[in-house]
């Protein structure tokens, strides 16, 4: 077993997850692994940081398929026993002018975003080692997307004591409500990529609680961060940074110092803590 220490970016051969594992490869003293559905996009990207003199590492990773993410997860523990940051970037948007239906965006959209991002974070937080730094890619759009809830929804998606159990729950509501076609009348707004950051925004904020109470003396930070509005196939080219801008608090949350005791639980732009 490897005592290296390791970083992990999921959905990260192009776009603010590819800059991503490129700031870490420069910045983080351990092995940096890319990750990507397709293997071939995947080694592609690897291939390109090391004409760059960076040296990433590839490993296989679907979030929307569970028993990719537990091979995943198998593989770190037997090779380093764990690790040490992992960056829960993958995610999809569907595009302002897509014509699918929208309960068919709110599926898709919740699966791979705030599903399959859960799944990620039930196999993998156990493994974290102490000091680790976990950080979910969320956006600022979870903001907006949380004022345009219903009173009642937005009591609850602030609530210290809600459980990840709830939280599911509500998600799921989400997307039954879209099918019936009632999501209005229930108190969501229309977009549901807001709601799926809404639903990693919040699902942070009860990590970092589970982690003060379970584990308290491992000194593991988990934070939500939005990138910004980024130059990517998600966001289009009108968008104001390059994918590196949007890679920097990421990054910075991913390499804060050991001795640091925050920011954790919080939901963090342009490297400061937002209310939410």
């Amino acid at each position: 077993m490897s005592n290296v220490p390791v970083a992990v970016v999921t959905g990260s051969n192009k776009g603010i997850g590819f800059a991503i594992v490129q700031a870490l490869c420069k910045q983080f003293q351990g092995d940096v692994y890319l990750t990507a559905r397709d293997p071939a996009r995947g080694q592609e990207a690897v291939a390109k940081l090391q004409g760059e003199g960076l040296r990433a590492l590839f490993h296989q990773l679907d979030i929307d398929d569970l028993q990719s993410i537990r091979s995943f997860r198998d593989f770190l523990k037997e090779k380093y026993g764990g690790l040490n940051v992992l960056v829960n970037n993958a995610g999809i948007a569907f595009k302002v002018h897509d014509t699918a239906p929208f309960a068919v965006q709110a599926e898709v959209t919740l699966k791979t975003n705030f599903f399959g991002t859960r799944n990620v974070c039930t196999e993998l937080l156990p493994l974290v080692k102490p000091y680790g730094k976990v950080v979910n890619v969320s956006s600022m759009v979870s903001c907006s997307a949380l004022r345009g809830c219903s009173q009642e929804l937005q009591q609850k998606f602030r609530s210290d004591t809600i459980t990840e159990d709830e939280l599911v729950e509500l998600m799921t509501k989400f997307v039954e409500d879209t099918k019936k076609g009632v999501h209005g009348k229930e108190g969501w707004p229309n977009t549901a990529y807001g709601v799926s950051k809404i639903g990693v925004t919040v699902l942070s904020r009860i990590q970092a609680r589970m982690l003060n109470e379970k584990r308290k003396g491992d000194h593991i930070l988990l934070n939500a961060c939005c990138p910004g509005w980024v130059r990517t196939d998600m966001a289009g080219p009108k968008a104001t940074k390059s994918p590196e801008e949007g890679a920097e608090t990421p990054v910075y949350l991913a390499l804060l110092p050991s001795d640091a005791d925050g920011p954790h639980g919080q939901f963090v732009s342009e490297k400061i803590v937002r209310a939410w």
